[in-house]
């Protein structure tokens, strides 16, 4: 399979902080510096394992910059738009394109829904404005709008719109839309839920921006790797580890914001940065912190061995 330019394993990085609005700026550093030893395709910010809509616009600008500037383009960049106002998606993009980013991403605005029409009139305003190139980003469970493959479908007639991350957790839309492909041969299809990785490279998508590869990027560059190659014993193997990190680290909490809680609190039991969380979110507390520790204590050996 010929693969198109953007692929592979492109980490949605969480956002190291210290308090409400500011950086870990030693942890992003040190964070940045352990995702890309991984060997990853690429870099994902705030999106939603970043928080960012959660974040001040100010401090969005402080990440993207400083992200750039360290990345240094040893892997390309790409950033988060999803606003609920136009104007403040345009703001972040041209945030991005001074910095030196290589992509946006947007997904539905998630407040007052849209109807398909209204999304497609939505992305016929928004692309013409943007200094670089966009992925779409369908996320249902928490936009309350799917970007339908109709939808798709028209934005591959659009040649800045260069992709789709798919977190709908569905194979079904997957498959619809990689029967979409013959449209569009450049277009990469990346996944977002882990747990779906394997299947999906196998299925014909392009890659995945899971948040577990915060964590391990060797074993999600490695599934990517041996799934794309069809090796299908050792997909197996990593597969059953990346449902053991899953299984184990994101739900240790009984909300959604668990899954972040885990990779931040393994980060930070871990010396990479701080697990301060955006409001309304809490990090965990001591019991939940044990359990991180426990988890962790068990699959590194093994991880490390890869």
């Amino acid at each position: 399979m010929n693969f198109p330019k953007y692929h592979g394993i492109i980490p949605p990085m969480v956002t190291p902080l210290r308090d409400r609005d500011a950086l870990d700026v030693a942890g992003l550093e040190r964070l940045i510096e352990h995702i890309l030893a991984g060997g990853v395709h690429g870099l994902f910010i705030l999106g939603t394992t970043g928080e960012g809509p959660s974040l001040s616009y100010r401090l969005r600008k402080e990440l993207i910059e400083r992200t750039c500037r360290q990345v240094n383009r040893r892997v390309p960049v790409l950033v988060g738009i999803t606003d609920t106002a136009f104007q403040e998606s345009l703001n972040v993009a041209r945030w991005s394109a001074d910095a030196g980013a290589n992509a946006l991403v947007v997904a539905p605005p998630y407040y007052l829904p849209e109807g398909q029409p209204e999304l497609q009139e939505y992305l016929d305003h928004l692309v013409p404005e943007l200094p670089l190139p966009l992925f779409l980003y369908n996320m249902p469970a928490l936009t309350k709008v799917a970007m339908e493959p109709e939808t798709v479908r028209r934005a591959m007639d659009e040649p800045r719109i260069i992709g789709l991350k798919d977190s709908s957790c569905s194979m079904i839309y997957l498959h619809r839309i990689l029967a979409l492909l013959p449209h569009r041969p450049d277009w990469p299809v990346l996944v977002g839920p882990e747990e779906m990785l394997a299947d999906s490279v196998l299925a014909g998508a392009h890659g995945g921006v899971n948040g577990g590869a915060n964590l391990f990027p060797k074993l999600y560059v490695k599934l990517f790797e041996t799934a794309r190659a069809g090796d299908l014993a050792r997909v197996r193997e990593l597969h059953a580890l990346v449902m053991r990190v899953s299984e184990g680290l994101y739900r240790i909490g009984r909300h959604s914001s668990a899954i972040i809680k885990g990779i931040k609190g393994a980060l930070a039991l871990s010396g990479v940065c701080d697990d301060f969380m955006a409001e309304p979110f809490q990090r965990f507390r001591d019991p939940e912190r044990a359990r991180v520790r426990q988890i962790l204590d068990e699959l590194n050996p093994i991880l490390n061995d890869l």
